[in-house]
């Protein structure tokens, strides 16, 4: 990289820093309904133009924004894993950390997993972390893989692969498994998104973790359930 590359690069991201933590400032202060990207330029201290030569769309920067308020479902998750005597309990624990933050904080998942990017969402996530890679510091190696995968049922099916060398489940049922657990989780984001009934945070993370559990089990090659003896 000559020195020219070098300083665009160092610009480009200082002016990413600028206007995510400008985004993230607004949605804090005002909601997350309430961002433009006029207000955003403001705050970061420069016109909407600018703002529109590093983001595409508003949108992308509710994203990037977002993932800054995952921090502590990143964080936390190494101690949740570690929990775990073979691979299934430690994917169930990792599910359980999910769908804590997930449901305490819908809106901000639903910026990340769910809404409409106009763009390729996996690799903005892993441009993410290439801007902001000092959050990814302390996190195990193993695991942050399963952080920066943005696809749900490809990360779960990944993580999968050591219960079937560990004889635990098929390689049919942990493509099910990441399917309908997936399945499972944006019907309750939808519930909680929507109001469609009142749910509260805590109902909907026991609800889910119910039916993430149940279906885990049936699934489980015949005579292997015993080997689950950890409380999720």
């Amino acid at each position: 990289m000559n020195g020219s590359t070098k300083r665009k690069e160092i610009q480009r991201r200082r002016m990413w820093h600028y206007f995510i933590d400008a985004t993230a400032a607004l949605i804090e202060e005002e909601g997350m309904e309430q961002v433009t990207i006029r207000k955003v330029a403001e705050r970061a201290g420069f016109t909407s133009a600018t703002a529109y030569n590093y983001f595409d769309e508003l949108s992308h920067l509710i994203f990037f924004a977002s993932i800054k308020f995952m921090q502590g479902y990143v964080q936390e998750l190494p101690s949740y894993m570690q929990q775990g005597n073979n691979t299934v309990e430690t994917w169930l624990h990792a599910w359980r950390c999910f769908a804590k933050h997930s449901f305490r904080n819908p809106h901000t998942y639903a910026a990340v997993f769910i809404d409409n990017l106009g763009a390729v969402p996996g690799e903005m996530l892993q441009e993410y972390y290439s801007q902001f890679s000092s959050e990814l510091i302390g996190i195990p190696e193993e695991i942050a893989p399963f952080i920066i995968e943005h696809n749900l049922e490809k990360r779960s099916s990944i993580y999968l692969q050591g219960a079937v060398e560990e004889h635990l489940l098929s390689s049919e049922n942990v493509d099910m498994i990441s399917d309908v657990t997936l399945m499972i989780w944006r019907g309750m984001m939808t519930t909680l998104l929507n109001n469609r009934r009142h749910v509260t945070p805590d109902e909907a993370e026991e609800r889910t973790m119910n039916y993430v559990i149940h279906v885990t089990l049936q699934a489980m090659e015949p005579g292997t359930q015993s080997c689950i003896t950890e409380t999720f």
